[in-house]
């Protein structure tokens, strides 16, 4: 964080605290979608997926879990896979309480594990440190419990084009977002089985959102599993032969 942007983050505090107050109250609380979270479906190699993280991973804006990111992600890869697929994640996840939730866990293999995580953790004003710190926890957490061999972090959305957030709270929390996703993309970076996701989405319009202004719409859940599905099959060779070394 610049100094400047430092000071004007000292200076708006009283505005970004009202402002943060009136949003959690008044945006509309939608419901995770009805739908199986876990599942086996196509035809090829077994692929064993993981979708885990919080309201966006549950597919909070869609209507059916088959409208949302694991229901598109299976969609995409059933044609070239077995997929036996699973997903846990809730409204109101922090990287920490995915990592305690993971840590209850009996152990279980996964090829590839989605994340999505941080937007709880930058309304909840983590720290870059902590939330560094937890997703080097996380990412060894799925390495050696869960065995993962293919791990996709995907980054924060574009919190600054937020309909659902007045300025200047949406400049603040897109800021911080924006911080966030270069400490997510340095981790992955330095990790080589892991991928960062950059949602970098074509359009943040109120269209395709969904109604409460905050979460991704199934047009937006559908672009962000296609990239994932491309990533998948691109690593698909590496991941089968990981499989019977």
């Amino acid at each position: 964080m610049s100094v400047r942007h430092a000071l004007a983050t000292v200076a708006l505090a009283p505005v970004l605290l009202l402002q943060g107050r009136h949003v959690r109250r008044t945006v509309a609380l939608l419901p995770e979608p009805e739908g199986l979270r876990e599942g086996a479906a196509g035809s090829g190699p077994l692929l064993r997926l993981l979708v885990a993280g919080d309201s966006a991973a549950a597919g909070v804006g869609a209507q059916t879990q088959e409208d949302a990111l694991s229901g598109r992600l299976v969609a995409g890869l059933m044609d070239s896979f077995r997929v036996k697929w699973k997903l846990l994640a809730f409204t109101g996840a922090t990287t920490a309480d995915l990592l305690a939730h993971l840590e209850k866990l009996p152990a279980e293999d996964f090829d590839v594990v989605l994340t999505s995580l941080g937007v709880n953790d930058v309304t909840g004003r983590r720290s870059l440190a902590d939330w560094r710190r937890q997703q080097k926890q996380l990412i060894a957490l799925l390495t050696n419990k869960f065995r993962a061999r293919y791990i996709l972090l995907s980054g924060l959305p574009p919190m600054h084009r937020f309909p659902a957030l007045p300025q200047p709270l949406r400049w603040y929390v897109g800021s911080r977002a924006k911080d966030f996703d270069g400490v997510l993309a340095s981790l992955a970076d330095r990790q080589g089985r892991c991928e960062f996701v950059k949602l970098g989405y074509a359009t943040m319009d109120p269209e395709t959102m969904a109604a409460d202004g905050f979460h991704p719409g199934p047009a937006i859940y559908g672009l962000w599993a296609a990239e994932v599905v491309r990533r998948i099959i691109a690593r698909a060779p590496q991941i089968i032969s990981e499989q019977n070394p």
